[in-house]
């Protein structure tokens, strides 16, 4: 597939892939993409993962016909992406491999053939390299996501090959302008923690014409789907509010705690919140009530005491939201407890540690099933969330 005249899709799907980094859910699997610029010198931009190396080195072989290539830029180490450098370097002894200065200094921690280090040209921000017609400009990108990232932009087709940035879970194919969802759930749990990094590259990028954006993962982004990613992005890496709404995530061990959580649900929309999502941490994918605490403004955490502290699930998920960093939230909490109630105590004290989180109103207190003398609190609890 061209991408332009003289940029070639290279990349490839792996549909099989059900978990992405051995811990995000893929329902439609992964892609790993890859491009070559076909100029007086080829280069190829990254590579892809172990399992998708054979398909990939065909459509290599495909692209480059009779040809040999000059370059391998390596945008990210990360093995997803630079999986082949040691095979193209093998099949290709003469080829330049491009890369930060951090990413060389990776290079020997993921591949044993000291050899490739003498095939390595480092680059810093604002160095150029011409290809003959085409001239890649290097943005460096560090933690967006690894510390060795950078993106390259193409002087002369106005192609913005951005990394990790701007990816998506799911396969190339994917309808661009359903590109939020998935684009969305994949900034939080791999980048989230890096907002001030992606502010800077955004910020970069800005100040440069750009007509596509080519990522590492998903589909190509250009005129209003590229705007739109822009847009977001904005949002995402200064940790605003995207969506007005009500996020409510619960734990339940016997399922009171969940009654709770779907009642003051009902509560909300009656009082006339438009839109209130619900989570059951027990048995939801975790990565997408991460993606919907980022989203929205105002979120409810419910959960069960268990062993004088919180049930597991709801501390990890407090726990996962502490390491991307979520911040300037609002933050209601209800806990449930037989004997001893003790979850609203540990999540206040997690939540106390995140960054421009305010607790708003009196944390709700059940004891086993909820009764009909609950429902003043969580009518109490609503109205301070919409104050």
């Amino acid at each position: 597939m061209n991408i332009t005249n003289d940029i070639i899709y290279i990349g490839q799907d792996d549909k099989d892939l059900t978990l992405f980094e051995s811990q995000y859910e893929l329902p439609e699997g992964m892609c790993y993409n890859s491009y070559l610029i076909n100029d007086e010198k080829i280069a190829i931009m990254d590579t892809s993962d172990q399992r998708t190396m054979m398909l990939w080195f065909e459509n290599l072989k495909k692209a480059l016909g009779d040809r040999k290539p000059d370059y391998l830029v390596v945008h990210h180490i990360e093995p997803d992406h630079a999986s082949g450098i040691a095979q193209v370097k093998q099949l290709y002894p003469e080829i330049k491999i491009v890369c930060t200065g951090k990413a060389a200094s990776m290079i020997p921690l993921y591949f044993t053939d000291e050899s490739i280090m003498d095939s390595v040209m480092t680059v810093k921000e604002g160095d150029t390299l011409s290809l003959g017609k085409h001239t890649l400009q290097f943005v460096m990108a560090p933690m967006v996501h690894w510390p060795e990232v950078m993106a390259s932009y193409d002087q002369t087709d106005k192609v913005l090959f951005s990394a990790d940035a701007f990816g998506k879970f799911g396969v190339r194919e994917a309808d661009p302008d359903d590109w939020a969802c998935e684009a969305r759930r994949y900034y939080f749990n791999i980048c989230g923690k890096y907002g001030a990094p992606v502010t800077a590259l955004l910020k970069k990028i800005a100040a440069i014409d750009i007509e596509q954006i080519c990522p590492l993962h998903g589909p190509i982004l250009k005129g209003e789907a590229m705007a739109e990613a822009l847009r977001l992005y904005n949002i995402w890496s200064a940790y605003g509010v995207e969506a007005e709404g009500v996020f409510i995530a619960y734990a339940s061990i016997h399922g009171c705690t969940k009654e709770a959580a779907e009642l003051l649900a009902a509560i909300l929309k009656g009082k006339g919140c438009k839109k209130v999502a619900v989570s059951d941490l027990c048995r939801e994918d975790q990565a997408e009530g991460i993606e919907d605490a980022f989203k929205y403004g105002k979120v409810v955490l419910a959960a069960s005491s268990y062993d004088a502290g919180l049930f597991p699930p709801m501390y990890d998920f407090i726990h996962h939201l502490q390491i991307k960093a979520w911040q300037n939230r609002e933050v209601a909490l209800i806990e449930n407890g037989s004997w001893a109630p003790s979850a609203g105590r540990v999540m206040k004290q997690m939540i106390e540690e995140m960054k421009n989180v305010t607790i708003k109103g009196d944390i709700v207190t059940l004891r086993g099933r909820m009764k009909d003398t609950d429902i003043p609190a969580l009518e109490a609890l609503a109205d301070a969330i919409l104050a």
